[in-house]
């Protein structure tokens, strides 16, 4: 009598799902030279004539957020470009052409919220995509993007998370302190966010509070788990509302036939005084203070090495908040010092 034997399966290979086709649909859309906007669970891509112009989410600040508190430009002047050109979807060449917004800030700020936000639009979802052909976005064309120059950016980004701490509970959930334990010295990036963490907020809320990337954020959040000084709320308790660095987060679009309803993430958020100033944190387009370098994640429940500063604490190693400069080349300097440290 013979004996019929089935091969095991191959074991999974770790972080092997990070590396799958970030989305087969936007793809095609690019193959086809598509002009609409993606819509998926977590926000929307717009394409024109195949490459990427915007992009939204809830869980990432926008590019006015991200313009006011890099010190570019404050809710006023987002709201006048809005109300003005808005309904001509040119509201990115009004800034230009109005001379409220230099032209390689604004491209650069852009390329940072349309990075952000693809990385979460592209993220796992449990709900089907859609694509709404002939949709435009208000903000008008400003540097449009390869497709696969996301899809290659959005795998990286997964991949730095997975290498720094391959948990990615703490993406989504509430975030609590490690308890009763001290606070190992940490960069002031990271401490800045590690100040944020309340049992309550994400970390979307966090960088929405900060005015930072929401990536770099997470990037942060990683960091302070794989130390052990923070971890996922198990329950999670309702959030509380985010208290932005940036203006009333203004997304609506003036005519609703040309693009989706907005994310409730982005409308109404409570306003701040302007002119914003920089905040001290990480990203590829606000403004900080000076970085420190990145040290290799340690396991959990393991320190940080102690640095030159004073033991005593994260409140002795962050800088004082809001750094203010009054400079519109100095803030662009400090974004670009920001890009290429994240980089």
């Amino acid at each position: 009598m013979s004996v019929i034997t089935t091969p095991a399966p191959p074991l999974p290979v770790r972080g092997e799902h990070f590396r799958q086709a970030v989305s087969p649909m936007l793809s095609r859309l690019a193959a086809e030279r598509a002009t609409g906007v993606l819509l998926r669970e977590s926000g929307s891509l717009y394409l024109s004539e195949g490459e990427v112009v915007h992009a939204e989410s809830p869980r990432s600040p926008g590019l006015d957020v991200l313009l006011a508190t890099g010190g570019v430009l404050d809710r006023d002047g987002w709201r006048e470009a809005v109300d003005t050109a808005g309904a001509g979807l040119r509201v990115g060449r009004f800034l230009v052409d109005s001379g409220r917004v230099a032209r390689g800030a604004l491209e650069l700020c852009h390329a940072g919220a349309l990075f952000d936000a693809a990385y979460f639009v592209l993220g796992p979802g449990g709900a089907p995509a859609s694509f709404r052909y002939g949709a435009a976005h208000w903000l008008g064309p400003i540097r449009p993007v390869p497709v696969a120059a996301v899809a290659r950016e959005t795998r990286r980004r997964r991949d730095l998370l997975h290498r720094i701490w391959p948990d990615a509970e703490t993406d989504d959930a509430p975030l609590t302190r490690a308890a009763d334990r001290g606070v190992p010295p940490v960069p002031a990036r990271q401490g800045a966010v590690l100040g944020q963490v309340n049992g309550l907020r994400t970390a979307a809320e966090i960088s929405l509070t900060l005015g930072r990337p929401a990536f770099h954020t997470l990037v942060d959040v990683r960091r302070l788990a794989a130390a052990g000084l923070i971890s996922a709320t198990r329950h999670s308790p309702v959030g509380t509302p985010p208290a932005p660095a940036g203006p009333e987060h203004h997304s609506r679009a003036p005519h609703p036939e040309h693009s989706p309803a907005p994310h409730p993430g982005h409308t109404a958020l409570p306003a701040a005084p302007a002119p914003l100033a920089p905040p001290p944190g990480p990203g590829a387009l606000a403004p900080a203070a000076a970085p420190a370098p990145l040290a290799p994640p340690t396991a959990p429940g393991r320190h940080a090495a102690p640095g030159p500063a004073a033991a005593g604490g994260v409140s002795s190693l962050v800088s004082p908040w809001p750094l203010t400069t009054t400079d519109p080349d100095v803030a662009l300097l400090q974004r670009l010092r920001d890009a290429l440290e994240a980089l």
